[in-house]
């Protein structure tokens, strides 16, 4: 869960970053975005095949076309459609104004592959740890387990998405 979340805030950064492109078409936050977009991208493939591992633990197959697994795959899809797009266009200009458009209508599908999609259908996931009273259930050692790993890895995307934009900016300076 926690690689999900990191993953779903890396695209909102690239999401926000993209909307600030295309209201001042500075390209710095091109950049910013293009650079949140690849931890966002490699978190989720990480969500997508850790999820699979526990299927395969928890139900006995890898895959099961869980709403959860199934949202995260396409996403997946979605944002890795996002480089492709991107290596198909040579143009600096175009290739980061068309990428910031694709990345707006990328994000519109996050709200509902991630909270619509999996409450509306049947999930063999576990229920959600916040009752309907708003009481975590969750064990104290579970949660403290949940909490360092979600500040780990919020930690590690924002390493690397600095680490992409420094590279990002030093190749451009080379240019």
């Amino acid at each position: 869960v926690p690689v999900a979340w990191v993953a779903l805030v890396a695209f909102t950064i690239a999401a926000i970053n993209s909307i600030r492109f295309l209201h001042g078409r500075n390209m710095d936050f091109a950049y910013r975005s293009y650079a949140a977009s690849q931890p966002g991208l490699f978190f989720c493939l990480l969500a997508t095949i850790t999820g699979s591992i526990w299927a395969k633990v928890t139900w006995g197959s890898f895959w099961n076309w869980d709403p959860r697994e199934s949202s995260i795959f396409v996403l997946l899809l979605i944002y890795g459609a996002y480089f492709a797009l991107r290596s198909a266009i040579e143009d600096e200009s175009r290739r980061a104004a068309l990428s910031a458009v694709y990345t707006i209508i990328a994000f519109v599908t996050v709200p509902f592959l991630v909270f619509v999609i999996p409450r509306v259908y049947f999930s063999l996931h576990p229920a959600p740890l916040v009752n309907v009273h708003g009481r975590l259930e969750m064990d104290i050692r579970m949660l403290l387990v949940f909490l360092a790993s979600l500040f780990g890895f919020t930690m590690l995307l924002f390493w690397m998405y600095q680490l992409q934009l420094t590279i990002t900016r030093q190749e451009l300076k080379e240019e």
